[in-house]
């Protein structure tokens, strides 16, 4: 058996990958749990220097490692390049933050001495996906590694050649050998990993079909889970938004890494005095993006990480139309080798159609009409998901009050795309997920908040 990444903007096979057999896996694992014994130890300063040292690294080799994400998955390179300095962004700031997020709390009771020490858990599997694939992958493991723990990755097969070199770079930062290490398996072996009592918790990025097999996995081992899963974010455009700023967002939340992003805009949700000239705006500012080569400098739209997931946007967008929405830009596959769809606007959208009811996972908006305030926040909350949403407003009170109490999301936005800061936490709720990435919620996660008691 064997896993095969190929390059989505050429339909060519870049390397074949032996899968791990059942040996392997089971050293591997062992030689994690004894690198993680020795970590657990270490100090917080001796931990910094290693996290500084790797953020260092992905700054010196930028271009090499934002080459490898583009030819495996076909984000943009300087999209490929922005990524790889957030990566080490995300590395300074927990290098920095750590000691104090989980410095002993101490607890007044009536105890001579009462506090609580967070203390790390083992070794945590991480289940990551493409379409970020240096970035979620280190947004778990920076402050995994400063609380103590160590890490395996079973990273999407398509990006086997990113998991190896997130690898590399931890050996080259000097950490200790194994401490990090890379599990080259199928999705099907996963439960198996659970199995070792080494393995003390799981984290995943992807589907929430997925999130919803390792869950039940991890749930009959008793093993704590962190789950950051799809979404349909709704972006709510009211009608006194600034429609030039707001037009741009949006354009820019739906279209990074080509449309392939939990957090993505998916369904514009519009109320009906400024439909019009919104939907306009927005076929304006699609139509600016260039699709092509994504290691060429000026491309802003590459391919599709596969063929296949490529078809199913395609299908989606299909089947809505069949069901009375109207295609204004876009949505047909263009002729030539590789995984590319070009910029997609649907309107009239509604209730019962792909672009509405499910995750779309590409380069494609759904504009929605709403008549008022009310409306829009029935239809943006009327969805499984709850991952992201925003909302545009020229009265920042009023686009508070709704982001803050009215929308069913984990991170909602006002006047701004949705994206991820290590400086906030990050997740959802819903079939979105559960648990929190980054800030001093993530690096808690992965921890045992540990009750010490001195009479």
């Amino acid at each position: 058996m064997s896993l095969t990444t190929v390059n989505p903007a050429t339909g060519e096979t870049i390397q074949t990958y032996e899968v791990m057999s059942a040996g392997e896996v089971q050293t591997t694992i062992e030689q994690a749990a004894t690198a993680q014994r020795a970590w657990s130890e270490t100090s917080f300063a001796e931990r910094s220097e290693r996290l500084r040292a790797l953020a260092a690294i992905l700054r010196e080799d930028r271009d090499r490692l934002a080459t490898i994400i583009t030819t495996e998955m076909g984000k943009p390179i300087t999209q490929a390049r922005a990524e790889v300095e957030k990566c080490a962004l995300g590395c300074d700031y927990y290098a920095e933050h750590a000691e104090t997020f989980l410095a002993p709390e101490v607890i007044e009771t009536d105890a001579s001495r009462s506090y609580v020490a967070y203390r790390p858990l083992g070794v945590v599997l991480a289940i990551m996906p493409w379409n970020f694939p240096f970035w979620q992958v280190l947004r778990f493991a920076a402050p995994a590694f400063m609380a103590g723990n160590g890490a395996l990755l079973k990273h999407a097969s398509n990006v086997t050649g990113c998991a190896l070199a997130i690898e590399e770079l931890f050996v080259r930062a000097g950490y200790p050998d194994n401490l990090f290490r890379t599990l080259r398996i199928r999705s099907d072996a996963v439960e198996s990993v659970l199995d070792y009592p080494s393995v003390a918790a799981a984290t995943l990025t992807g589907s929430t079909e997925a999130g919803q097999s390792v869950a039940a996995a991890a749930g009959r081992r008793v093993k704590k889970t962190v789950l950051e899963l799809g979404g349909s974010d709704p972006y709510v455009i009211l009608e006194d938004a600034d429609l030039d700023a707001t037009v741009t967002a949006c354009a820019t939340g739906r279209l990074q890494n080509s449309g392939q992003s939990c957090i993505a805009a998916k369904r514009f949700i519009v109320v009906e005095p400024v439909l019009e000239t919104f939907t306009q705006k927005l076929v304006d500012a699609f139509g600016a993006y260039r699709m092509g080569d994504p290691m060429a400098e000026q491309t802003t739209i590459g391919p599709l990480a596969r063929a296949d997931l490529r078809d199913g946007v395609h299908e989606q967008v299909a089947r809505s139309i069949e069901r009375g929405a109207e295609l204004l830009l876009g949505g047909e596959i263009p002729e030539g080798n590789g995984a590319y769809y070009p910029p997609t606007i649907l309107t009239n959208v509604q209730k019962g159609m792909p672009a509405y009811d499910e995750e779309v996972f590409g380069p494609v908006a759904a504009i929605i009409a709403a008549k008022d305030e009310d409306d829009a926040i029935r239809i943006a909350n009327d969805t499984p998901y709850g991952l992201g949403a925003a909302v545009f407003t020229r009265d920042l009170a009023r686009g508070e009050r709704i982001a803050v109490e009215r929308l069913e999301a984990g991170n909602c936005f006002v006047n701004a795309f949705v994206k991820s800061d290590p400086r906030v936490p990050f997740g959802g709720v819903k079939a979105s997920g559960y648990g929190r990435e980054l800030s001093i919620h993530g690096i808690r996660e992965f921890v045992n908040a540990k009750t010490v008691y001195i009479a």
